[in-house]
């Protein structure tokens, strides 16, 4: 079997306590992992800081460093097939999506990154006055410590580890124990490129002890979590005592709008893929679904048909569109929602039958589609993290504007239309880090990702990437010669 090690000063470290590495789709223990604790992020931290003192990185030209990022993009490329599956059995994501989100989109970003570090600009000169110039200087932060949750894990790493690591930075991450082997495997790869040992260390353990003292660490100057609201509020406050910056990507309830021009064909489909990728379990999904009252019926009618037609099954099978959720805590909690739902009056207008087949042992949730919602019921208003939408008619599109803003949330948004000059004013309108017309989950390297309100702040991706992982400084030179106390009215005696 198995086992997985923790990454700390480019060393594979072993400890006393393991945690099994459970798959979803069948219950079996696929590996072990080695359990952190407090000591282990003491030593990574302190290697990660006399890395950054001493290790020459951030001293490195941006194109040497680049280079390094690159050599990794090519490696995590080369492992390709190995990495998908990795992905499906370690939580659940049907392999042929993990061929996208656990390899393509990471290899994108990271490949993006390099050449957002070849383009960055360190010093940038301007002028103050006629005499004075000025310099405004990005410079690396120091020690770097990411969380990253078990859903998309090597998709996340990447986004706190490898933009952090251009800027000269040294990085922690805190892998989610159920999901460690791809951010081992990035350590594996960046080492092996040519990082510097101490750069980039990757620990695990519990939450609450292991995030909680690495969040307060006297040495870790900013922290970038993903994860829910409820864990975002306290990680905020482990930072708060030494004032760190902090980058929060948090919950979502994505509100998804089809208007009465839609192309339905299209609209369909992609509502279904804004619930449905990774059985729901992507805090950008698009689960409140609001559709015009003209063609809600036909709408309904065809997103049941569609839905009906998805396999549900072995992640690890190439024709799979559904897998299972992460751990019994997971199904139990979705479940949960689905009778809430039930209990509060909305209607099932579709709940998938589980194929006969299953494997009895995985966690099981069949695609949910409820109609005859209110606004106030908790499957409307919560984040369920499952393959559950909640479907409601509206006549309004002011009325429908207001009504998905309410929302605590403000991750992601989504609008469905033939007409973009309608689309761009809702876009506007819409609070929401992202809004994506006629479109969900594109997440191209180009654009930031983020919420508002408490789905977070601060961006990750996107031209300012690096920048999110520096201080800036000011630096003012005067050459007029003149004695700086004149303006008190002094001269040197």
């Amino acid at each position: 079997m198995t086992h997985y090690s923790l990454f700390i000063d480019g060393k594979s470290v072993d400890t006393d306590e393991t945690y099994d590495v459970v798959s979803p789709g069948d219950g079996t223990v696929i590996a072990t992992l080695a359990k952190g604790g407090t000591a282990e992020v003491d030593a990574a931290v302190e290697a990660a800081a006399a890395a950054f003192a001493s290790s020459g990185w951030r001293e490195t030209p941006m194109h040497e460093r680049a280079a390094v990022i690159d050599r990794a993009a090519d490696a995590i490329e080369a492992r390709a097939e190995e990495i998908s599956l990795l992905a499906s059995r370690e939580n659940g994501t049907p392999v042929r999506l993990a061929q996208g989100l656990s390899v393509g989109f990471p290899v994108m970003h990271i490949r993006y990154f390099a050449d957002l570090a070849r383009r960055h600009v360190t010093d940038q000169p301007t002028m103050v006055s006629g005499s004075v110039v000025g310099i405004i200087r990005r410079e690396p932060i120091g020690v770097v410590a990411g969380i990253v949750p078990w859903n998309f894990p090597l998709l996340l790493t990447v986004w706190k580890s490898i933009p952090a690591i251009a800027a000269g930075n040294s990085v922690v991450l805190k892998a989610d124990e159920k999901t460690p082997s791809t951010a081992l495997i990035l350590a594996e790869v960046l080492k092996a490129a040519g990082l510097p040992d101490g750069v980039f260390n990757v620990i695990t353990g519990d939450g609450a002890e292991v995030g909680g003292h690495l969040t307060k660490h006297p040495k870790v100057r900013k922290v970038s979590f993903t994860g829910s609201t409820a864990t975002g509020r306290t990680v905020m406050a482990n930072a708060a005592e030494r004032v760190k910056k902090v980058t929060m990507e948090l919950g979502g309830k994505g509100a998804n709008i089809v208007l009465p021009d839609a192309d339905l064909d299209l609209a369909v489909d992609g509502s279904l893929w804004a619930f449905l990728v990774h059985a729901g379990q992507a805090c950008e999904s698009g689960t409140r679904l609001f559709v015009h009252r003209t063609i809600y019926r036909e709408f309904v009618d065809r997103l049941v048909q569609r839905a009906s037609q998805l396999t549900i099954g072995d992640p690890t099978d190439m024709s799979t569109d559904i897998g299972p959720l992460m751990n019994r805590a997971q199904r139990e909690r979705v479940e949960g929602f689905i009778d809430s739902g039930k209990k509060d009056g909305a209607t099932v207008a579709f709940q998938a039958e589980l194929p006969a087949d299953l494997n009895r042992e995985g966690m099981w949730v069949p695609p949910t589609i409820f109609t005859d919602v209110t606004p106030d019921m908790k499957i409307t208003t919560e984040e369920i993290f499952g393959p559950v939408v909640s479907v409601m008619a509206y006549d309004d599109i002011d009325a429908v504007v207001a009504e998905a803003n309410t929302s605590e949330y403000g991750l992601s948004a989504g609008v469905w239309t033939t007409d973009y000059t309608v689309a761009m004013d809702l876009a506007h309108r819409l609070e929401a880090g992202t809004v994506w017309i006629n479109d969900w989950h594109a997440l191209s390297g180009q654009l930031p990702f983020g919420g508002v309100k408490q789905s977070g702040f601060g961006r990750e991706m996107g031209p300012n990437a690096i920048n999110e992982y520096t201080n800036e400084k000011s630096i003012a030179i005067d050459y007029s010669g003149r004695d700086a106390r004149a303006a008190w009215g002094l001269t040197i005696p």
